[in-house]
């Protein structure tokens, strides 16, 4: 009975994973962004926000700008710190396999070619920010080659209200409308093609745990990451 009951289970979480991975799916194709709330597993958001809890902040490093060479620490632009993630711990391996399975569900569904991921924890205190951009920029007008193609971020902040601020500002392509707030709230997931959709980090007032990462097409330079590790 209870090997039973196991595999009801495990059929339920994989059909409600199939769900959430078509909705992404869907608007990616009709506007270029997509927001589900309660996107992100239970089995794996909790292990995530244990370790997030035990991080101290010299755990993580001061978040920078640019790639490679051009990469530099700008607190005009952006304040948060990170820690990348590197599949060390069992949570890390676990978000990890989840966002394998969201890569082959969008190759095979739109064709979009994603070849590697990378992501880190981001740590936004009181106050911090990250102005508009982009996560990409197409290179020398081609329309396909950027090596961040699609971009996504969960958050990891149980009991989040809108009073606490931090929202995640959608703009439209030209970056003078704001589409969307999304409140960083507890397993929302947002994915949005990198090169196309300008976003902003609101300033918090208080603690603001999320992950964020990349897709990427096999657009790389030497294959380097971007920006560096």
């Amino acid at each position: 009975m209870s090997a039973l009951i196991n595999e009801v289970a495990g059929n339920q979480a994989l059909l409600a994973e199939q769900l959430v991975f078509e909705q992404i799916a869907a608007d990616l194709v009709s506007q270029s962004w997509s927001v589900v709330l309660d996107g992100l597993p239970p089995a794996v958001a909790q292990p995530l926000f244990q370790q997030v809890r035990d991080l101290n902040d010299s755990d993580f490093d001061p978040a920078g700008i640019g790639r490679s060479q051009d990469h530099v620490h700008n607190s005009f632009v952006r304040r948060d710190q990170v820690r990348w993630i590197d599949g060390a711990t069992l949570a890390e391996r676990v978000w990890l396999e989840w966002a394998q399975r969201l890569q082959t569900y969008l190759n095979r569904r739109l064709f979009l070619g994603l070849f590697s991921f990378e992501s880190h924890f981001a740590h936004y205190g009181p106050g911090d920010f990250y102005k508009k951009h982009l996560d990409a920029f197409r290179p020398n007008g081609l329309e396909r080659g950027a090596r961040r193609e699609l971009s996504l971020v969960t958050y990891l902040n149980p009991g989040w209200e809108s009073s606490d601020g931090g929202e995640l500002a959608i703009y439209d392509a030209a970056g003078e409308q704001v589409l969307r707030r999304v409140s960083p709230v507890y397993g929302t997931v947002v994915v949005f093609l990198s090169t196309e959709v300008p976003h902003e980090v609101l300033p918090a007032m208080r603690d603001r745990y999320s992950l964020a990462g990349w897709f990427r097409v096999n657009g790389s330079v030497a294959d380097r990451p971007d920006p560096p590790q």
